[in-house]
């Protein structure tokens, strides 16, 4: 079976240093720091009490009232995203078949500020058991997909993946899979979060995993930095149209790259480490390079997971320095969570993005937060520490790696 090319046709993003694609392209270049401290509710009294919140977003300019009380906050993030990517692809809906046409979308967690709120309500109470009528599908993450595909009219496969940070890596890679095997001509893909809430912040904090620097919020996303101390949680998301190379051009779209191949693997390790060896990135990116087969030495730049922990930066580094052998000096990488922090299920998506646009513009987006080099990371790696680099983009893959041990890697290529 002759497997169809897939590209990408339009870009929607919802970020914490941005509301736009264009927005959050001009944060990420700029090396703007999207954390703040907490306004989502009082954290006093946590042990972190900033984090990367989305910003100046009124839901009302883009969904009504009534209908966006009806959703959590990371599914308004996925459906105005969606939006955003739907219109950029040029998609007339008079002149495609709705039928091809599905929704893959990510999500780690889902709608946890509603079950926070529910339960809490309850909890509260006197017992008696007064829910929302709405508790339930507001809460579940694949409500997301759902209002996409219903507010849009698309009745092609419609679902969501759900492993904890990998989340929207593997929906990309799901709606690469089915557009290339033909059972789609286009898909909106991506993922989005809203873990910023009481919950979200004091289990993070209960497992160490966050960054206490309060007294320094705006500097505490520091990937590869020798005082990196934990991740800062973001939230937001993104969105893709992912299409079928020869409906694009038949349709006159405006093509952003081509998606080549897409890796998955698991560590088998542990539920939350990463293995020691970074084995479990070394064979998704591996995977992901056979599967686009392309060689090595064909990567220009790398946006890595990247995540500011003690753990897991040098482990990636040491899979990257495995796979990529000489190469791996001769690349660009960089972690743009340093500028919009950890979107948990949503990070694959914009960092998918952020990867597109280092294509289109030929420009790396930088790693900001770079104040001390630390000994056991080679120094010959260009983390593009700090300041955006210019230079020939021609391919480009996206790291995500998920509590459980879930890894993937997408791999895009201009045309």
């Amino acid at each position: 079976m002759q497997l169809k090319r897939v590209v990408v046709t339009g870009l929607g993003a919802l970020t914490p240093i941005g509301n736009t694609v264009e927005e959050y392209w001009d944060g990420l270049t700029r090396g703007v720091s999207g954390a703040n401290l907490i306004t989502r509710f009082d954290a006093t009294r946590f042990r972190t009490k900033f984090a990367c919140e989305v910003k100046n977003f009124d839901v009302q300019a883009y969904i009504p009232r009534q209908e966006a009380r009806k959703m959590d906050w990371f599914t308004q993030y996925a459906v105005v995203t969606a939006d955003e990517a739907i219109a950029d692809a040029g998609i007339d809906k008079e002149k495609v078949d709705l039928d091809r046409i599905g929704v893959i979308w990510g999500a780690g967690i889902g709608g946890l500020k509603t079950f926070e709120d529910e339960v809490l309500n309850f909890g509260g109470g006197d017992g008696n058991p007064r829910f929302n009528p709405f508790f339930i599908p507001k809460m579940i993450a694949d409500s997301s997909a759902g209002l996409i595909s219903i507010r849009h009219g698309f009745r092609g496969p419609t679902y969501v993946t759900v492993s904890a940070c990998a989340s929207s890596g593997n929906a990309l890679i799901d709606a690469f899979n089915y557009i290339r095997l033909g059972k789609m001509d286009i898909c909106v893909s991506g993922g989005s979060e809203a873990a910023v809430t009481q919950a979200g912040v004091g289990g993070f904090n209960a497992l160490k995993a966050l960054s206490e620097r309060n007294d320094d919020f705006a500097t505490a996303s520091r990937p590869y930095d020798k005082d990196r101390e934990g991740f800062v949680l973001g939230e937001g998301g993104a969105a893709l149209i992912l299409e079928e190379y020869e409906h694009a051009v038949a349709r006159g779209a405006k093509i952003y790259c081509e998606i080549m191949g897409g890796g998955m693997s698991s560590d088998a390790y542990h539920i939350t480490a990463p293995h020691p060896d970074g084995r479990g990135a070394y064979m998704c990116m591996k995977l992901a390079l056979e599967d686009a087969e392309l060689p090595l030495e064909s990567v220009d730049y790398i946006n890595t997971h990247g995540t500011s922990t003690p753990i897991g930066d040098p482990q990636e580094l040491k899979a990257i320095e495995r796979l990529f052998g000489e190469h791996a000096t001769k690349l660009n990488i960089s972690s743009t969570k340093s500028m919009t922090g950890h979107l948990l299920g949503g990070a694959a998506a914009i960092e998918a993005v952020a990867a597109i646009l280092a294509i289109k513009n030929q420009l790396i987006p930088p790693t900001i937060n770079h104040f001390t080099d630390d000994p056991d990371i080679n120094p010959n790696l260009n983390l593009t520490f700090n300041e955006p680099q210019a230079r020939k983009v021609e391919v480009a893959i996206s790291n995500t790696f998920g509590f459980g041990g879930h890894n993937t890697c997408v791999v895009f290529k201009k045309v």
